[in-house]
């Protein structure tokens, strides 16, 4: 290290354990004052021009890059937009037909599931080895979907 001087200043602790062990230690401070850095070497304007040249060509590059992708932005905003002009147009025109075929086809649904629910219950019967009809005198039958609700147990005499 040639042009630096370094004085270091050691500072030594002894300490003595719960064990009776005792410990040194040593440390090193160097004072801020007495570190010399050495001197950077000056840029020449030659070498500043080309520099300055350098950052300017890459910034007009990356202005290139930016308005390209500002672009393609502000296409892709416009196609956005255009999709829900054309969703708002087709809700406001014909928004009443379309809830009246979606209600009948939930309507379908709804009948289904109750089919479906009672061909479950059928099945439960015959893998249990009875039919819901016989019944063992636990389980009614409730509402118009046929699902079985066991009955409450009695609560226990004092």
């Amino acid at each position: 290290m040639l042009g630096m001087v370094r004085v270091v200043k050691k500072t030594t602790t002894e300490t003595a354990g719960d064990d009776g062990s005792r410990k040194t230690i040593v440390k090193e401070h160097v004072p801020k004052d007495v570190i010399k850095k050495p001197r950077e070497k000056k840029m020449t304007a030659r070498e500043r021009e080309e520099l300055l040249i350098e950052n300017f060509v890459g910034l007009q590059h990356a202005m290139t890059n930016l308005s390209v992708k500002f672009g393609s932005l502000s296409d892709n905003i416009v196609k956005l937009l255009s999709v829900f002009e054309e969703a708002a147009r087709g809700f406001v025109s014909g928004g009443r037909v379309d809830d009246k075929d979606m209600l009948k086809k939930i309507d379908s649904l709804l009948d289904q599931n109750k089919t479906i629910a009672k061909g479950l219950v059928l099945m439960e019967g015959k893998l249990r080895g009875r039919s819901p009809e016989e019944g063992d005198g636990r389980r009614e039958m409730v509402g118009n979907m046929g699902m079985p609700r066991p009955r409450p147990k009695p609560l226990p005499s004092i």
